[in-house]
């Protein structure tokens, strides 16, 4: 219920940013790789399959303050996002791709503009909830085939941005750097806060003799 009610908030500013840019945005360049991925239609099941990923890192931690504050870290990555986009518009080029042929692409490019492209938002919610499955997953002790599966489901939706031109190489270069500082900050912050928790609860149980 949380990550739903997150996601709808979330849009509701994603699109009024998406409407309402500080400027003109700057149409950002190609690159190598972009020519290197193929333009692969059947990728928008990767790339739909983020809503459903980012959800189940949240389903592991493990408490209500530990969830708020998950929930507090990917705000505030959301927000730095935003913020670029409204400040430094930017959006892909135009590809000569007739997305009339594609209709469930072109219900896409249809409520989601070229715009508020770099850094890939998309990528970075893939790549920060990646990083805390892998750790959540490794503290709970599953098998370590888990932790393979969730990182190819990453590389999948990452690759998937790129394969439908969603966004370009540069958008996707900057949104894994976005979510690997924020999956840094938020992982090494969540530490210290359980191992304060754990002390805290340590020092106010009673003495055992």
């Amino acid at each position: 219920m949380g990550t739903t009610a997150f996601m709808v908030l979330f849009f509701h500013a994603y699109f009024w940013v998406l409407k309402n840019p500080s400027g003109d945005a700057f149409e950002l360049p190609l690159m190598a790789p972009d020519r290197w991925v193929p333009f692969t239609p059947a990728a928008i099941y990767a790339y739909g399959w983020l809503w459903v990923y980012v959800s189940v890192a949240p389903g592991l931690v493990s408490g209500v303050r530990s969830l708020l504050r998950y929930g507090a870290w990917v705000a505030l990555m959301c927000a730095l996002s935003l913020a670029i986009f409204w400040l430094w518009p930017t959006r892909t080029p135009v590809f000569d791709i007739e997305w009339s042929a594609y209709p469930q692409l072109a219900f896409l490019k249809g409520i989601d503009a070229s715009s508020n492209a770099c850094p890939s938002l998309h990528v970075a919610a893939a790549v920060h909830a990646a990083c805390w499955l892998h750790w959540r997953l490794q503290a709970l002790g599953a098998p370590r085939w888990t932790r393979w599966a969730s990182a190819l489901q990453c590389v999948a939706i990452v690759w998937s941005t790129m394969a439908i031109r969603q966004h370009v190489f540069i958008d996707v270069l900057a949104g894994a750097a976005v979510g690997l500082l924020f999956a840094w900050l938020s992982i090494r912050s969540e530490r210290r806060a359980t191992a304060s928790d754990s002390a805290t609860a340590s020092a106010a149980s009673p003495a055992r003799h």
